[in-house]
């Protein structure tokens, strides 16, 4: 009967010393994550930016309209760092968030020297960012240009037709929400999406017009929604040298009169301590300190703690899609 109060005891000790170290590795890896968050705020970023250094700027992937990102730029705008090197690697995104980038870029540019490299491709969305620049790098087999506008939309009404489905609706005024996907497009819904496009395209062509001194044929040439090396849009003025980082700093040395030698630091565009992606990774890593591997599994996989992340491109798109035949 001692024994077996000796064995329980001894369990109770082992089971409180485990919950212990499961509750200190919760708190570290809490502190980690609130740690991380407070550096990537636009106001600790400023800080890591200094002077005697080139920050580095790193636009990837579909672009969309980011307020963090706005404030990062901002904030590089008011740093002491000696000039700004932005890569892109985009094949565009929306029209708003394009332009939004655009006039972030355009703020840091009027307060810094800035150049940009294009690493594999800048297109549509992604050359809009680039042309913010007064001097753009590429290689010799980057893809630039993609100077266009188009506006998506599925339509099921086959499909709908198909299963025996109708879709019945009630609206103000023929126009109102439409395209819908659910019935054929009107001619006047085409001709109204078919104006909007050709707005915003003329808005583009104008940036490119303006921003790289083409004039009318040049442009012509250009702005047909095609892509072109890089060896290519020199020719064409879509760029203005071949080459990579090291060029870029060369440029910087040689026409903005930066200091030789200076180091190039990364400067992190990320979302700052109240993006939901940081406080989705605080969820995992806590649920797995805490030995709760298998819920935290059951959350990712039904998508509770990674919704925050994903995101639809609505409305008119600066995108190249290939695939698409665009």
């Amino acid at each position: 009967m001692s024994l077996d109060s000796d064995v329980i005891v001894d369990r109770r000790r082992i089971r409180r010393k485990l919950t212990f170290w499961r509750v200190a590795a919760a708190v570290v890896a809490i502190a980690a994550v609130v740690t991380v968050g407070m550096l990537v705020t636009p106001g600790a970023r400023g800080s890591l930016a200094t002077s005697g250094s080139i920050a580095r700027v790193n636009i990837e992937g579909l672009i969309r309209s980011d307020q963090d990102r706005v404030e990062a730029l901002d904030q590089l705008a008011k740093s002491s760092t000696d000039a700004v090197i932005v890569h892109i690697n985009s094949p565009g995104g929306t029209t708003a968030g394009s332009e939004q980038l655009y006039d972030s870029l355009t703020r840091l540019k009027a307060k810094k020297p800035l150049v940009v490299v294009v690493e594999g491709l800048a297109a549509s969305g992604g050359y809009i960012t680039a042309i913010a620049a007064d001097h753009i790098i590429a290689q010799q087999t980057s893809l630039v240009g993609s100077i266009g506008v188009l506006f998506q939309f599925p339509n099921f009404t086959d499909l709908l037709k198909t299963v025996g489905v109708k879709v019945e609706e009630v609206k103000s005024s023929p126009l109102k929400a439409a395209p819908n996907g659910f019935e054929p497009t009107s001619p006047e819904a085409r001709d109204a999406l078919d104006a909007l496009v050709k707005d915003s395209y003329a808005w583009f062509r104008g940036l490119v017009k303006e921003r790289r001194g083409m004039d009318d044929d040049q442009l012509n040439k250009v702005a047909d929604g095609r892509v072109f090396t890089g060896h290519q849009a020199v020719d064409l003025k879509l760029i203005d040298q071949l080459g990579d980082e090291k060029t870029a700093v060369a440029w910087l040395v040689e026409q903005k009169h930066v200091a030789k030698d200076l180091p190039v630091r990364d400067y992190n565009l990320g979302p700052g301590f109240g993006g939901l992606s940081l406080f989705r990774t605080a969820a995992s890593v806590t649920l797995n300190a805490l030995g709760l591997a298998s819920i935290a599994h059951q959350i990712e996989s039904a998508g509770l703690l990674q919704g925050a992340d994903r995101f639809a491109l609505d409305g008119m798109l600066a995108l190249w899609q290939p695939a698409a035949g665009n």
